[in-house]
């Protein structure tokens, strides 16, 4: 066999791929991008509480470890523990998912340029998912596309 008819079976090989992959439904792109990111913020906020109540020790971690700028250590762990439970359930609800999606993309920066700056690689998926979902909507597996709130993605 030649090089031209390797790369020639290679190229439609790879056409094949490219036909196929266009074919996934955006409704599954768009559930993945809101589902697995949410996930993560969801658990970090269940470790920030006990019951109702701020655990001791993530006001400890706000005062020392995050330690952001401006806002003071308790405010700042109780937005953030709210964020974290409340933008996730919509995301996976798909209920205001653009808006949810820029809020934690927010957090996200702020985690990425004042808490955690050598964790840029799972910043940037996190972000990845985020620009996804505030680009194309929640896709049409979301409440969002069932009220009418939203288009869904292609």
């Amino acid at each position: 066999m030649n090089m031209p008819t390797v790369a020639a079976r290679g190229s439609a090989l790879l056409q094949k791929l490219n036909n196929l992959a266009e074919h996934t439904p955006y409704a599954l792109v768009g559930l993945a991008a809101r589902v697995f990111p949410a996930a993560v913020f969801w658990t970090s906020g269940r470790t920030k509480v006990e019951g109702l109540s701020l655990k001791p020790s993530t006001i400890y971690l706000f005062e020392n470890e995050y330690a952001l700028p401006i806002i003071p250590p308790e405010i700042a762990a109780r937005l953030a523990t709210v964020a974290e439970h409340l933008f996730p359930v919509l995301l996976v609800l798909g209920l205001f998912s653009r808006l949810s999606a820029l809020a934690l993309l927010g957090m996200t920066a702020v985690i990425q340029i004042f808490v955690y700056p050598s964790a840029w690689q799972t910043h940037g998926l996190w972000a990845a998912c985020f620009l996804i979902l505030i680009a194309r909507g929640p896709g049409a597996w979301s409440l969002d596309n069932m009220f009418g709130l939203d288009r869904p993605g292609r």
